[in-house]
């Protein structure tokens, strides 16, 4: 009766601790949305997709209406699969905005994401900031600092610690708040800096930009990504446009 009393605790015990392991992977798996969705809470909270998994309706090529054949969906992501798709942009024009991504580089290939870009100048990158996408480890462009992953583009540097090899799906989260930028990847802050102060105007100034008339003035833009001429990937890409 003792032997029987002991193996009938083991088995509740055992098929607790297999009902707990369930529970626990349920809410898991429900508590993080899956690839190009939004959680409920992501929803109520004002979040809204650019890249839903199926189709790129909210994007166009710079000074097009339409895409090129060299942008498309592919997997579940938003891919480039070579050179001569052009550098493409949102329909929709932002300001003040919480945007958060995934991106993934080819072999030794470079790409960046455009904040703030018009259509104004004779390309996409002629007034807009750019936070560089780069396989820092086999581009040739790797000599500069401020030319690596997370960078504002010859601007402002990334640190190391934010940084994955080619291959890896990288996570960025650009937060523009009232000529704010900061910049995290990785989930490492990359970027802090007033667009516009002077310090803004120092660093820019020793940059590439500094004769380029109308850089970064705008403060309302389209986000874009470029055509490098590498294939590149991106998904999950949501934005919370803030008051």
């Amino acid at each position: 009766m003792k032997n029987m009393t002991t193996k009938n605790t083991i088995l509740s015990q055992y098929f607790f601790k297999v009902t707990l392991l369930i529970f626990m992977l349920v809410v898991a798996a429900t508590s993080f949305a899956k690839d190009n969705t939004l959680t409920k809470e992501e929803e109520s909270d004002g979040w809204a997709l650019l890249f839903n998994g199926n189709d790129m309706n909210q994007w166009r090529n710079f000074k097009q209406t339409g895409l090129t054949d060299k942008w498309l969906v592919k997997d579940g992501t938003m891919a480039l699969i070579g050179a001569g798709g052009g550098d493409i942009l949102t329909k929709k024009s932002y300001k003040n905005f919480d945007l958060r991504l995934d991106w993934n580089i080819s072999l030794a290939g470079n790409s960046g994401i455009f904040i703030l870009a018009d259509e104004l100048g004779s390309q996409i990158y002629s007034h807009a900031i750019e936070i560089q996408i780069l396989d820092n480890e086999r581009h040739s462009d790797n000599k500069i600092d401020s030319h690596l992953s997370g960078s504002l583009y010859d601007i402002m540097p990334s640190p190391a610690s934010s940084h994955k090899v080619s291959g890896e799906w990288n996570q960025v989260r650009i937060l523009m708040e009232d000529n704010r930028l900061r910049v995290w990847q990785n989930d490492i802050q990359a970027i802090d800096v007033l667009v516009g102060s002077d310090f803004w105007q120092r660093i820019v100034g020793a940059s590439k930009f500094s004769t380029w008339p109308d850089f970064a003035l705008s403060e309302k833009g389209h986000i874009g990504l470029q055509d490098h001429n590498d294939p590149v990937s991106f998904k999950n890409i949501k934005i919370k446009e803030l008051l």
